[in-house]
């Protein structure tokens, strides 16, 4: 099974919110640092900034609720796409 990671903070999906063509966003929020898929990761910049904001606030989980017992912030981040770091 592929994986797909949030462009901002790396939390790993099943399935791309930006579709089969990689290029349609669905618009939907990752849940850990809340970016809205095909808004703030729809570049490079708009990407970088989402995550110097999230990370400058605290890196709180959008979806607190379903943050994983032993999450690590690190190992997160260095999944986020090459493209995108």
């Amino acid at each position: 099974m592929a994986l797909w990671f949030c462009r901002v903070c790396g939390l790993d999906y099943d399935e791309s919110p930006w579709g089969a063509d990689g290029r349609t966003p669905d618009h939907t929020w990752c849940s850990c640092c809340g970016t809205e898929f095909g808004f703030h990761d729809a570049s490079l910049e708009a990407a970088r900034q989402r995550r110097a904001q999230w990370l400058g606030a605290g890196a709180e989980w959008f979806y607190p609720n379903i943050r994983p017992a032993g999450w690590n912030l690190a190992q997160q981040l260095a999944q986020i796409p090459v493209d995108y770091q």
